[in-house]
C-alpha cells in the first residue's frame, strides 16, 4: 500500500482570499473521514500549516468543495470551509463571499458550466445556507477570463470583474434578515455591561456595534487591534453573545468553543479620512459612506469579508441599524461604499420597506479571482 495517496486540487484566489478548491467525488463520503483528509490537505492543526497547503492566515486557510447541483436551478454545489489552524476542526457554519467569486471561473474552467462568448451566467447553490448565489464570468475562448480593470482593494493587480448578486441570501443562517425582529437593540456583555447592536442575516450574520460605544474610531490598523488582547476579548464576548441571542448557540461558552467564524462582528463609524495600511494611500472622507472593521476568526479582517459587504449594504438600508445611522441620505443611494483597513469596498444594494416587511431586491458586488495552480496534493496514509 502506497505511503501517500494522490487528490486532485487546486487554488484559487477569490478577492482577497485563496481556497484549495476540492472536487466532492475526489472526498470520502462519510464526513468525518471527508475532514480527516481535508485537515491532512491543508497541514492542520498547525499554526504555520508547514505539512500541508494551508496559507497559515485565516484569509488564505479556506476550503471550497465543489460538486453537481443537487437542485434544479443551479449548475453546481459549494460548500465553504474555514480550516482552523489551532484545532483539528472545520467550520461549515456560514459562507464567504471572496471565495465565492473563484467558484464561477473554476466551475468554467474544469468544464462543469459550458461559457458563452463573452460573459457567462453561474448559478451557485452554497451548501451553507442553502442560498443562491448568480456570478456573472467574463469568458475569453471558453475559458474564465482573467485580466481585466477591476479593482480589489487588497489584491496588487487589476482583473476580469466577476459581478455576485446575493439578493437571494437574505436570512441566509437564521432565517429573517432581522433574526431578533429589531433594528437594534441592547444587550449585556460580560465584563462590559450594555450595548446598542445590530444583528443582520444577509450572505452571513452579522452584528454591527458603533465604534465610539466601545472606545474605538472605526480607522483602527490590524496591527492596533490584533495587539490589544483586552480588546479582542470584549469583541468576542460581544460576537458569542450574539451567537447566543439568534439562536445558533446554548451559551457563551457554546458560542466562543472552536472560535467559529460566524456570525461575524464589525465596528462601524461616519466616513472618516485614514491611510491604507496596505498602500499608505490616503482614503479621503468623501471616498466612502461609512468605515468598518471587521473581525474574522478572532482577528481583524485585513480587507473585508465579501459576505460581510453583503450584509453591511443590507444593513445600510435598513432603517434603525447602527449602519444606517452612520450613512448620510442612505434610503437614496444605491451603491454604498465602505472603508476597510486595505482601501474601499462597493455593494450595489436596493430593499424594499413596507411597514415591518423588508425585502432585498439586490445586492451585488464585484471581485476578480483567478487560478493559481492546479495538479495533485498528496496526503500522507498513515496507517500503511
Amino acid at each position: 500500500m502506497s505511503q501517500v495517496e494522490k487528490v486532485r486540487c487546486a487554488i484559487m484566489r477569490g478577492g482577497t482570499s485563496k481556497a484549495i478548491f476540492l472536487m466532492e467525488n475526489d472526498l470520502p463520503q462519510d464526513k468525518t473521514a471527508r475532514d480527516q483528509k481535508i485537515l491532512k490537505i491543508f497541514g492542520s492543526p498547525d499554526i504555520r500549516q508547514i505539512d500541508g497547503l494551508g496559507g497559515a492566515d485565516p484569509l488564505t486557510s479556506k476550503l471550497a468543495i465543489i460538486g453537481p447541483s443537487s437542485r434544479p436551478d443551479a449548475d453546481v454545489d459549494y460548500t465553504f470551509g474555514q480550516v482552523s489552524m489551532t484545532d483539528a476542526y472545520i467550520d461549515y457554519s456560514g459562507n464567504c463571499g471572496n471565495i465565492s467569486s473563484a467558484v464561477g471561473p473554476f466551475a468554467i474552467d474544469e468544464g462543469l458550466v459550458k461559457a458563452g462568448d463573452a460573459m457567462t451566467t453561474v448559478r451557485i447553490h452554497n451548501t451553507n445556507t442553502g442560498k443562491l448565489i448568480i456570478a456573472d464570468i467574463p469568458t475569453v475562448d471558453g475559458k474564465a477570463a482573467v485580466n481585466g480593470d477591476c479593482v480589489c482593494a487588497g489584491v496588487p493587480s487589476t482583473g476580469a470583474c466577476i459581478m455576485l448578486d446575493y439578493s437571494d441570501t437574505a436570512g441566509a443562517a437564521t432565517g429573517k434578515l432581522l433574526p431578533t425582529g429589531k433594528a437594534q437593540q441592547e444587550i449585556d456583555i460580560p465584563d462590559f455591561g450594555p450595548l446598542t447592536v445590530s444583528i443582520v442575516d444577509a450572505a452571513n450574520p452579522m452584528v454591527f456595534v458603533r465604534a465610539k460605544d466601545i472606545g474605538l474610531t472605526g480607522i483602527e490598523t490590524p496591527q492596533q487591534v490584533n495587539g490589544d488582547s483586552k480588546l479582542l476579548k470584549l469583541l468576542e464576548n460581544i460576537r458569542g453573545t450574539a451567537t447566543v441571542l439568534i439562536g445558533k448557540a446554548k451559551n457563551l461558552e457554546d458560542a466562543l468553543k472552536h472560535a467559529p467564524a460566524f456570525p461575524m462582528i464589525a465596528f462601524v463609524a461616519s466616513p472618516t479620512e485614514y491611510r491604507s495600511f496596505t498602500t499608505g494611500k490616503t482614503i479621503k472622507t468623501s471616498d466612502v459612506d461609512l468605515v468598518s472593521r471587521l473581525m474574522f476568526m478572532q482577528v481583524i479582517h485585513k480587507t473585508y469579508a465579501g459576505t460581510g459587504t453583503v450584509c453591511t449594504g443590507a444593513a445600510a438600508k435598513i432603517p434603525g441599524t447602527v449602519v444606517y445611522e452612520m450613512i448620510e441620505d442612505a434610503d437614496n443611494k444605491t451603491l454604498i461604499h465602505i472603508g476597510h483597513p486595505a482601501g474601499v469596498i462597493d455593494v450595489e444594494v436596493a430593499s424594499e420597506v413596507t411597514g415591518n416587511n423588508i425585502v432585498l431586491k439586490r445586492a451585488a458586488i464585484s471581485r476578480t479571482a483567478r487560478r493559481l495552480m492546479d495538479g495533485y496534493c498528496y496526503v500522507r496514509q498513515e496507517n500503511c
